[in-house]
Protein backbone atom coordinates (compact mmCIF):
# COMPACT_ATOMS: atom_id res chain seq x y z
CA UNK A 1 0.00 0.00 0.00
CA UNK A 2 1.43 3.36 -0.83
CA UNK A 3 1.68 6.11 1.59
CA UNK A 4 -0.14 9.37 0.85
CA UNK A 5 3.38 10.95 -0.12
CA UNK A 6 3.60 8.12 -2.69
CA UNK A 7 0.59 8.66 -4.20
CA UNK A 8 0.80 12.26 -4.73
CA UNK A 9 4.61 11.35 -6.35
CA UNK A 10 2.74 8.74 -8.68
CA UNK A 11 0.30 10.98 -9.99
CA UNK A 12 2.74 13.52 -10.19
CA UNK A 13 4.42 11.28 -12.80
CA UNK A 14 1.30 9.72 -14.83
CA UNK A 15 0.16 13.49 -15.24
CA UNK A 16 3.37 14.88 -16.57
CA UNK A 17 3.66 11.66 -18.74
CA UNK A 18 1.72 12.94 -21.47
CA UNK A 19 3.41 16.19 -21.27
CA UNK A 20 6.70 15.04 -22.13
CA UNK A 21 5.45 12.88 -24.33
CA UNK A 22 4.14 15.63 -26.01
CA UNK A 23 5.86 18.69 -25.47
CA UNK A 24 9.63 17.33 -25.01
CA UNK A 25 11.47 17.80 -21.97
CA UNK A 26 12.92 21.22 -23.31
CA UNK A 27 9.37 22.10 -23.74
CA UNK A 28 7.63 21.20 -20.16
CA UNK A 29 7.81 23.55 -17.91
CA UNK A 30 7.34 23.45 -14.08
CA UNK A 31 4.24 25.50 -14.60
CA UNK A 32 2.91 23.25 -17.15
CA UNK A 33 3.12 20.67 -14.73
CA UNK A 34 1.67 22.84 -11.94
CA UNK A 35 -1.42 23.40 -14.52
CA UNK A 36 -2.14 20.01 -14.91
CA UNK A 37 -1.71 18.03 -11.56
CA UNK A 38 -3.63 21.56 -9.50
CA UNK A 39 -0.46 21.10 -6.87
CA UNK A 40 1.47 23.93 -5.66
CA UNK A 41 5.37 25.13 -6.37
CA UNK A 42 6.31 23.54 -2.71
CA UNK A 43 4.24 20.01 -3.60
CA UNK A 44 6.22 19.26 -6.40
CA UNK A 45 9.75 20.61 -4.92
CA UNK A 46 8.77 18.55 -2.45
CA UNK A 47 8.65 14.96 -4.42
CA UNK A 48 11.38 16.40 -6.90
CA UNK A 49 14.96 17.93 -6.54
CA UNK A 50 14.30 20.36 -9.70
CA UNK A 51 13.57 20.08 -13.26
CA UNK A 52 16.43 17.97 -13.89
CA UNK A 53 15.30 15.36 -11.44
CA UNK A 54 11.17 15.20 -12.27
CA UNK A 55 12.24 15.45 -16.36
CA UNK A 56 14.62 11.70 -15.21
CA UNK A 57 11.69 10.21 -13.08
CA UNK A 58 9.02 10.78 -15.68
CA UNK A 59 11.39 9.41 -18.32
CA UNK A 60 11.92 6.69 -16.22
CA UNK A 61 8.17 6.18 -15.30
CA UNK A 62 7.43 6.24 -19.54
CA UNK A 63 9.83 4.20 -20.22
CA UNK A 64 9.18 1.28 -17.47
CA UNK A 65 5.36 1.98 -18.27
CA UNK A 66 6.20 0.97 -21.94
CA UNK A 67 8.29 -2.17 -20.96
CA UNK A 68 5.76 -3.50 -18.80
CA UNK A 69 2.70 -3.00 -21.42
CA UNK A 70 4.92 -4.57 -23.74
CA UNK A 71 6.38 -7.48 -21.94
CA UNK A 72 2.47 -8.71 -20.76
CA UNK A 73 1.23 -7.97 -24.40
CA UNK A 74 4.12 -10.34 -25.59
CA UNK A 75 3.54 -12.80 -22.61
CA UNK A 76 0.12 -13.63 -23.60
CA UNK A 77 1.40 -15.47 -27.01
CA UNK A 78 1.55 -19.32 -27.00
CA UNK A 79 4.28 -19.13 -29.71
CA UNK A 80 7.08 -17.35 -30.34
CA UNK A 81 5.50 -16.03 -33.91
CA UNK A 82 2.38 -15.24 -31.56
CA UNK A 83 4.61 -13.21 -29.37
CA UNK A 84 6.06 -11.36 -32.41
CA UNK A 85 2.83 -11.05 -33.95
CA UNK A 86 1.08 -9.58 -30.27
CA UNK A 87 4.18 -7.27 -30.53
CA UNK A 88 3.65 -5.72 -34.44
CA UNK A 89 0.14 -5.56 -33.78
CA UNK A 90 0.25 -3.37 -30.92
CA UNK A 91 2.15 -0.58 -33.15
CA UNK A 92 -0.59 -0.88 -36.03
CA UNK A 93 -2.59 2.25 -34.81
CA UNK A 94 0.35 4.92 -34.20
CA UNK A 95 -2.11 7.69 -34.17
CA UNK A 96 -4.34 6.75 -31.08
CA UNK A 97 -0.95 5.39 -28.85
CA UNK A 98 -0.51 3.51 -25.24
CA UNK A 99 0.50 6.98 -23.87
CA UNK A 100 -0.60 10.00 -25.33
CA UNK A 101 1.94 12.10 -28.09
CA UNK A 102 3.64 8.52 -29.87
CA UNK A 103 6.01 6.72 -28.78
CA UNK A 104 8.00 7.80 -25.52
CA UNK A 105 10.94 5.86 -26.51
CA UNK A 106 11.41 7.24 -29.46
CA UNK A 107 10.04 10.88 -28.59
CA UNK A 108 12.64 11.00 -26.19
CA UNK A 109 15.48 9.30 -27.51
CA UNK A 110 14.93 11.86 -30.65
CA UNK A 111 15.40 14.63 -27.76
CA UNK A 112 17.97 13.22 -25.51
CA UNK A 113 20.41 11.73 -28.35
CA UNK A 114 22.57 15.78 -27.97
CA UNK A 115 21.08 17.68 -24.89
CA UNK A 116 20.39 15.23 -22.12
CA UNK A 117 23.67 12.78 -21.91
CA UNK A 118 21.54 11.10 -18.51
CA UNK A 119 18.35 10.44 -19.94
CA UNK A 120 19.75 8.93 -23.49
CA UNK A 121 21.98 6.34 -21.48
CA UNK A 122 18.44 5.34 -20.14
CA UNK A 123 16.63 5.59 -23.34
CA UNK A 124 20.04 3.26 -25.09
CA UNK A 125 18.99 0.85 -22.28
CA UNK A 126 15.35 0.31 -23.05
CA UNK A 127 15.63 -0.16 -26.60
CA UNK A 128 18.69 -2.66 -26.16
CA UNK A 129 16.68 -4.48 -23.81
CA UNK A 130 13.51 -4.31 -25.96
CA UNK A 131 15.62 -5.50 -28.71
CA UNK A 132 17.26 -8.65 -27.36
CA UNK A 133 13.25 -9.57 -26.00
CA UNK A 134 12.86 -9.38 -29.51
CA UNK A 135 15.87 -11.81 -30.44
CA UNK A 136 15.33 -13.88 -27.37
CA UNK A 137 11.80 -14.79 -28.74
CA UNK A 138 12.66 -15.03 -32.29
CA UNK A 139 15.54 -17.47 -30.79
CA UNK A 140 13.11 -19.50 -28.91
CA UNK A 141 11.26 -19.42 -32.29
CA UNK A 142 14.30 -21.42 -33.55
CA UNK A 143 15.04 -23.42 -30.87
CA UNK A 144 11.30 -24.76 -30.82
CA UNK A 145 11.29 -25.59 -34.65
CA UNK A 146 9.08 -22.84 -35.47
CA UNK A 147 11.54 -21.29 -37.44
CA UNK A 148 14.19 -21.83 -39.71
CA UNK A 149 18.27 -21.48 -38.62
CA UNK A 150 18.38 -18.78 -41.93
CA UNK A 151 16.42 -16.37 -39.23
CA UNK A 152 18.91 -14.00 -37.77
CA UNK A 153 17.13 -13.21 -34.04
CA UNK A 154 19.16 -9.93 -33.81
CA UNK A 155 18.89 -8.52 -37.04
CA UNK A 156 15.37 -9.50 -37.66
CA UNK A 157 14.52 -8.14 -33.97
CA UNK A 158 16.51 -4.53 -35.18
CA UNK A 159 14.92 -4.14 -38.38
CA UNK A 160 11.26 -4.56 -36.56
CA UNK A 161 12.22 -2.24 -34.46
CA UNK A 162 13.83 0.54 -36.29
CA UNK A 163 10.91 -0.05 -38.85
CA UNK A 164 8.11 -0.02 -36.25
CA UNK A 165 9.75 2.85 -34.43
CA UNK A 166 10.44 5.00 -37.62
CA UNK A 167 6.85 4.06 -38.91
CA UNK A 168 5.75 5.43 -35.72
CA UNK A 169 6.81 8.94 -36.07
CA UNK A 170 6.37 8.80 -40.13
CA UNK A 171 2.72 8.39 -39.70
CA UNK A 172 1.94 10.43 -37.11
CA UNK A 173 3.31 13.42 -39.05
CA UNK A 174 1.24 12.33 -42.07
CA UNK A 175 -1.19 11.67 -39.82
CA UNK A 176 -2.69 8.37 -40.99
CA UNK A 177 -2.27 4.80 -40.13
CA UNK A 178 -2.72 3.09 -42.87
CA UNK A 179 1.58 2.67 -43.63
CA UNK A 180 1.80 1.21 -40.55
CA UNK A 181 -0.64 -1.05 -41.35
CA UNK A 182 0.99 -2.66 -44.27
CA UNK A 183 4.31 -2.19 -43.09
CA UNK A 184 3.41 -4.72 -40.10
CA UNK A 185 2.33 -6.66 -42.34
CA UNK A 186 5.27 -7.03 -44.32
CA UNK A 187 7.53 -7.74 -41.10
CA UNK A 188 4.60 -10.68 -40.68
CA UNK A 189 5.03 -12.07 -44.09
CA UNK A 190 8.59 -11.51 -44.58
CA UNK A 191 8.64 -13.57 -41.02
CA UNK A 192 6.80 -16.23 -42.19
CA UNK A 193 9.15 -17.11 -44.58
CA UNK A 194 11.07 -17.95 -42.06
CA UNK A 195 8.30 -20.34 -40.41
CA UNK A 196 8.75 -24.71 -40.74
Amino acid sequence: MLTKAEKTKQFILETAAPLYNEKGISGVSIDDVLEATKLTKGCIYGHFNGKDDLSEQVIDYSLNKMSVKMSTIVSQGKTAKEKVFLYLDFYKNPIDTFIAGGCPIFNTAVEADDNFPIIKKKVAATLRAGQQGIANVLQEGINNLEFSEKLNPEAFAFKMMAAVEGGIILCRTMETSKPMIELVKSLKNELELYSL
